[in-house]
């Protein structure tokens, strides 16, 4: 990384990098050196030329500043760039035997940055906030290492069952997150000024991280950009509609990124504060990237996170819970027993927050659903359907509408009394018929007579195939074999 900042050559000197002394001297560089130009191969500089802030300190030149306490207060703002400066070395951590001494100087100059921010000891210039985020830029926007399915080159690894890959430069990387996450809550911080250096290129760079393989880092990533998110309002669209790109790029391509889980946690406080009524575009976003997040096949690693996302958008406006059971019998999974279980679960959570004119709108194609799942051979999901007669909300929508639920899942309820080889699930089958015995006998009646009906039908369909089948072997058996033509 530092070879290749090198070679771009040297940035072209701005105010705020104008590092001359008073006197006309080139001032130390970070490591409180003088850089001698000539002795590197190059021409020495004239007196008074500026220094560039940003440019890396050469290797080997890494030195330990003194403290902050131990220098006068009107000198403290210098110190405070000097000590950047050193923190814009970048050191290799592939190897823990290398360069040691300059680790732990970094490490300890970081901590005194993060303390000095922390500590309020006054607002910092100008200056010093826009060469603040170019070091926190150079330590942490970083290209990052191949994610393990790369590494191997298996496609159809599970997400959940690989490993964390955790950053050896972490010790470093903690202190930078920590610096910006302190800048960011600081009241002495004007978001006014703060805003020109964390704007949309920091902001998109900051949401390119998320992909980390580090837990570590993506949990520093989004507390930073909650409070960038509550503190800029300007940058509020901007960010939600780069999570929504994320999102559709997961959706639609890769069905691969580590930083899902940590971004709808966002979203989640985000949904929480929308103001009512709710605009269309938050609508939208609902339909169109929410809800198509139930179909990768890993929704398991950020179904929680997901599952309170929607609940919020239920909550806010009840009229969107006929939306989001449909949206979510859409994306129902036919083959992943696991991710049926998950479906049932966030299915009776937004059934808890859905009125009964919603329920009406979407409970045919619900109960069809539900249905299939009561009959479902693995007894988890079966399991799971049947609970949903623990709710007392959901129970009291369906006493409300049995004329129309009970005929649609009666069927499934007797086939499991029957011949469901669980007998968990028969047990809980028993209870559920015995519950619509007790809301409405006369219903129940007719439905098993109706049910009676179609057996016996059934029953003859089958007779009348059976006997076709007979009198064609009968048939044949008469004519004898076919004498076979040859021309």
């Amino acid at each position: 990384m530092f070879n290749r900042i090198m070679k771009r050559g040297p940035k072209k000197p701005s105010k705020s990098d104008d590092f001359g002394a008073p006197d006309g001297n080139p001032l130390p560089n970070a490591a409180g050196v003088v850089v001698n130009h000539a002795s590197r191969g190059g021409a020495a500089p004239p007196a008074g030329a500026a220094v560039a802030l940003t440019m890396p300190p050469p290797s080997g030149t890494i030195e330990p500043l003194p403290p902050f306490r131990d220098v006068p207060v009107s000198e403290r703002q210098t110190l405070f760039l000097r000590k950047l400066q050193n923190c814009c070395f970048l050191l290799d951590f592939s190897d823990t035997l290398k360069n040691v001494r300059e680790k732990e100087i970094k490490r300890q100059t970081l901590m005194e940055l993060v303390d000095f921010i922390q500590s309020g000891s006054g607002k910092i210039t100008e200056n010093c906030q826009e060469e603040m985020i170019k070091m926190i830029s150079v330590n942490i926007f970083r290209c990052l290492p191949p994610a393990s399915h790369e590494n191997t080159g298996a496609e159809n690894n599970d997400p959940e069952e690989e490993e964390p890959s955790m950053d050896a430069a972490w010790p470093h990387l903690q202190l930078v997150y920590e610096l910006l996450l302190r800048y960011v809550v600081s009241s002495d911080t004007d978001t006014k000024v703060a805003k020109r250096y964390i704007d949309h290129s920091f902001v998109l760079k900051l949401l390119d991280l998320f992909g980390s393989e580090d837990p570590r880092e993506r949990e520093y990533l989004k507390t930073i950009l909650h409070r960038i998110y509550g503190k800029f309002m300007v940058h509020r669209p901007f960010i939600r509609k780069a999570i929504n790109n994320i999102f559709y790029r997961f959706i639609y391509e890769t069905e691969r990124h580590s930083g899902i889980g940590e971004l709808l946690e966002i979203l989640g406080s985000i949904i929480n504060g929308f103001a009512l009524p709710m605009k269309e575009e938050h609508k939208l976003f609902l339909v169109r990237a929410l809800l198509p997040l139930h179909k990768p096949k890993s929704v398991g690693m950020y179904h929680q996170q997901l599952s309170y996302c929607i609940l919020q958008f239920v909550e806010k406006d009840f009229k969107l819970a006929d939306t989001v059971i449909r949206g979510l019998l859409k994306y129902w999974p036919v083959t992943n027993c696991q991710k049926e279980v998950l479906f049932l679960g966030e299915l009776e959570e937004v059934l808890e927050a859905t009125q009964a004119a919603e329920f009406q709108r979407c409970m045919v194609p619900l109960f069809r659903q539900i249905s299939r799942c009561l009959n479902s051979s693995h007894f988890q999901v079966a399991e799971r359907a049947l609970f949903l007669w623990n709710n007392e909300h959901i129970v009291s929508l369906i006493a409300q509408n049995r004329t129309v639920v009970l005929p649609i899942i009666y069927e499934a309820l007797e086939k499991n009394i029957k011949c469901h080889w669980n007998q968990a699930v028969h047990g809980l089958t028993v209870n559920v018929r015995k519950m619509f015995v007790e809301m409405d006998a006369e219903l129940v009646e007719e439905c098993q007579r109706q049910h009676a009906e179609r057996e016996a039908k059934a029953h003859e369909v089958e007779q009348q195939r059976e006997l076709n089948w007979k009198k064609l072997a009968e048939a044949a058996a008469q004519n004898g074999p076919l004498d076979m033509v040859t021309v």
